[in-house]
């Protein structure tokens, strides 16, 4: 009777004793904690920089929905905004304003629009791949339109460009 007793307590402290020792022993840490430790500690590579303008300022130029569109804002940070242009339920595009200054340590979004030879509503306009046009107000701004549906085309985008309050945009103060 006393060694069935025994054994189990003789069992219960070497599990103990095996609990406690990988409880306390250093952990080495993976390549993971070391770069999540390093981006965490970096200053200087923060994304967003401090005088970047706040993406509830660029609400306001945004175009009305008229002729049974609809704005959905979708996104909001600082440096950013996003709404989705959707008719009878259906999305059409993405419309978004950016301030180019806003990304630090980065090249800047600007420079593209550097060797524009378009315009729309007078300002460096450039197309975006087959689906998106871009223009830059007041030399920060980039006010974009991207199509969500083949019938959204390269004109309705630059219509829909044309409709953002540009003048009210590039007097903007960040």
């Amino acid at each position: 009777m006393i060694f069935p007793r025994a054994r189990r307590i003789l069992a219960a402290l070497l599990l103990s004793l095996v609990l406690f020792t990988t409880a306390c022993a250093a952990k080495t840490p993976t390549r993971f904690d070391q770069a999540q430790q390093q981006s965490t500690q970096q200053k200087s590579g923060q994304a967003i920089a401090k005088d970047a303008t706040q993406g509830s300022e660029f609400n306001k130029f945004f175009p009305q929905p008229t002729d049974g569109y609809e704005r959905v804002y979708t996104q909001e940070k600082k440096g950013f905004a996003e709404a989705k242009l959707k008719k009878a339920g259906k999305e059409l595009a993405v419309i978004s304003v950016s301030d180019t200054q806003a990304t630090k340590g980065t090249a800047n979004p600007a420079e593209k629009f550097k060797s524009s030879t378009q315009t729309i509503a007078g300002y460096p306009s450039v197309t975006q791949g087959s689906t998106g046009t871009a223009i830059l107000v007041g030399n920060r701004y980039q006010v974009k339109v991207q199509s969500r549906d083949p019938s959204f085309t390269a004109s309705d985008r630059e219509a829909w460009l044309q409709k953002f309050n540009l003048d009210g945009l590039s007097r903007l103060k960040a």
